[in-house]
C-alpha cells in the first residue's frame, strides 16, 4: 500500500508540473522589439514619439503661469477640434479647459478631418489674452452659428500653443491643406 502511495504522489507531482509548463508555454514573452509602436503621420518639424508629457500634465504647467509666460514641451492628447477650412488650428484638451494650437510661422496644417485623433505636439506652451475678434474668428472656423459668434463680446485670457512639429495617428485619407509657395 505504501508503495501504491508513492507512486500515485509521483504521478500527482508529474501531472501538476506537466500542467504548470502547459501554463508558462501559453504566456509569451514580449520584449521591446515585439510591441508594435503606433503609425504617426509628421507634419513640421521631425519630432518622435519619446519623453512626452500627458495634456494633464500640460494643465498643471499652465496653472502654474501667468499671462506672458512661455515654457517649451512635448505633449501627447486628442484633438478635440480643428479649423475647418484649413487645418490652421486645432483644439487640445487639457483638463477641463482646452489649449488653442497654431503652426510656427502657419509652415503646416493639421487634418482637417482630424477631430478625435492622438497627437503629439512639440513647442511652446504660452498664457494669453486672446481679443474678441480673434476669438469670433475661430468660431467661425470652427463652423459655429452666427448667433453663438455674436455672443462672443469679451476677450479671454487663454491657453495658447505654437508647435514647430507635429505626430498625428495615421488614419486613412487625411484631408490636408496643401501649402502653397510664393517665393520662386
Amino acid at each position: 500500500m505504501k508503495k501504491l502511495f508513492i507512486v500515485f504522489f509521483t504521478m500527482s507531482l508529474f501531472v501538476a508540473c506537466k500542467e504548470q509548463k502547459d501554463v508558462e508555454e501559453e504566456v509569451p514573452a514580449v520584449n521591446d522589439e515585439q510591441v508594435q509602436e503606433m503609425a504617426y503621420l509628421d507634419y513640421g518639424v521631425k519630432i518622435t514619439d519619446k519623453d512626452v508629457i500627458d495634456a494633464l500634465e500640460l494643465r498643471a504647467i499652465y496653472d502654474g503661469m501667468t499671462v506672458g509666460d512661455t515654457t517649451a514641451v512635448k505633449v501627447k492628447g486628442m484633438i478635440a477640434d480643428v479649423c475647418v477650412k484649413k487645418g490652421c488650428w486645432i483644439k487640445l484638451p487639457v483638463g477641463n479647459q482646452a489649449a488653442t494650437v497654431k503652426f510656427k510661422d502657419y509652415s503646416f496644417f493639421l487634418p482637417k478631418n482630424g477631430k478625435g485623433k492622438e497627437v503629439i505636439l512639440s513647442g511652446k506652451a504660452y498664457k494669453n489674452v486672446t481679443p474678441v475678434e480673434e476669438l469670433r474668428h475661430y468660431a467661425q472656423d470652427a463652423g459655429k452659428s452666427k448667433e453663438e459668434i455674436a455672443a462672443i463680446v469679451k476677450e479671454e485670457v487663454t491657453l495658447s500653443f505654437v508647435a514647430d512639429g507635429a505626430l498625428v495617428e495615421k488614419f486613412d485619407n487625411p484631408d490636408v491643406e496643401q501649402l502653397t509657395n510664393t517665393e520662386e
